[in-house]
């Protein structure tokens, strides 16, 4: 029996008891191997993990004994998918990749149904300086010019 995303989805969903928890994404391969990544707004624990895989795992035995399920956390560096995502990361440091292929390293200031608003400091040409100078920039990008975006952690 396939089994579909849409299906598994409101599965985990019915079966997550913490309100801060939420399904990011859930991928079927052919096989049926199943993965579902959570993602909180504080942060998912093992346990969150190993105690929705145990529930779904009896729910999807009743359906099929045919699949094998992953429940993970949606790791640092992966693109956001989801506005509750950004919403959780407002006021820090996220990287953001444009349609164009333009990277922007930035704070995010503020996210929407519309898109995202993002600080950062950008060198520019000042007329009557021989160098660039840094000036501060406040920018907003639909989701459309936003190819992805992922929580940045600087390592120095």
């Amino acid at each position: 029996m396939m089994l579909q995303n849409s299906e598994i989805k409101a599965l985990a969903e019915e079966l997550i008891t913490d309100e801060a928890l939420f399904v990011v994404e859930v991928t079927i391969s052919p096989a049926n191997d199943i993965c579902v990544v959570l993602d909180s707004d504080a942060s998912v624990s093992v346990d969150d993990c190993v105690a929705l895989s145990r529930a779904m795992s009896a729910h999807l035995e009743e359906q099929t004994d045919d699949f094998s399920l992953v429940v993970t956390s949606a790791g640092i560096g992966q693109p956001l998918k989801l506005l509750r995502q950004y919403h959780k990361l407002v006021g820090r440091s996220i990287e953001v990749v444009l349609t164009d292929g333009t990277k922007i390293l930035a704070t995010l200031d503020a996210a929407d149904d519309q898109g995202i608003t993002v600080s950062y400091q950008e060198k520019v040409a000042v007329e009557g300086k021989k160098r660039k100078q840094l000036v501060d920039v406040v920018r907003t990008y639909t989701y459309a010019e936003v190819r992805s975006a992922a929580e940045y952690l600087d390592y120095k």
